[in-house]
């Protein structure tokens, strides 16, 4: 479960505080999967990362029940100068699941051949996308939190990241990030739309859909 205890972040901009998440108070129910809606430039990532502590709010405090992933499509957790190998054996004690088990499942999942033995930064932004949900993908995290990953790769290979979440889905909640409205119908139970640094939440996805594409108009 994530509680939001009167949450929020803003930044300064030439002086002037810019909101972009309003102080919010809200519990979201466990084992749900919930599309995040909203503008580019919203917030989104912004909310991602606060929930994930990568970032630290400007007041309030978001607490969790159970174990969060990062937010799976950024990079951030990886160490540039290591190997994929080596990234995905220290993230693999980092969350205290079996190291072989781990390099097995992502060397195979994330289809990268050679340069899964080769420093990150000599990576494209896909290789990167593709390491990082093997990763996430390989360990049992309570809730994941998704930022467009499902989009990477050609056909096949954005098939078989659709089925393995699913998977995961079965056992676990998420909130997740995508610019594809068919995404969230199949993937997503409940939605919450982020507007003008408000968070409406919704039951049902369909209607947060709605209400998002009404705002977009």
């Amino acid at each position: 479960m994530i509680h939001f205890e009167n949450l929020s972040k803003g930044f300064w901009v030439r002086g002037e505080y810019r909101p972009v998440i309003k102080p919010l108070s809200l519990s979201l129910p466990p084992g749900r999967a919930f599309g995040l809606l909203g503008r580019n430039g919203a917030g989104k990532s912004t909310l991602l990362q606060m929930i994930a502590g990568t970032m630290q709010p400007s007041s309030g405090r978001v607490r969790i029940e159970g174990r969060m992933s990062w937010p799976v499509g950024g990079t951030n957790s990886f160490h540039r100068d290591l190997t994929g190998l080596q990234n995905t054996r220290f993230l693999a004690r980092v969350y205290g699941v079996d190291s072989d088990a781990l390099v097995a499942f992502v060397e195979d999942f994330a289809e990268i051949g050679r340069h899964f033995h080769m420093p990150i930064r000599s990576y494209s932004s896909g290789m990167r996308s593709r390491l990082a949900f093997g990763i996430a993908m390989g360990i049992p995290f309570d809730t994941y939190l998704i930022d467009e990953v499902t989009a990477v790769g050609d056909a096949r290979f954005k098939r078989k990241s659709r089925a393995v979440f699913q998977a995961r889905m079965v056992m676990a909640g998420a909130i997740m990030v995508s610019h594809s409205m068919k995404e969230m119908r199949n993937f997503c139970d409940s939605g919450l739309v982020l507007h003008e640094g408000e968070i409406e939440y919704y039951e049902d996805i369909r209607t947060a859909i709605a209400r998002h594409e009404a705002l977009m108009q």
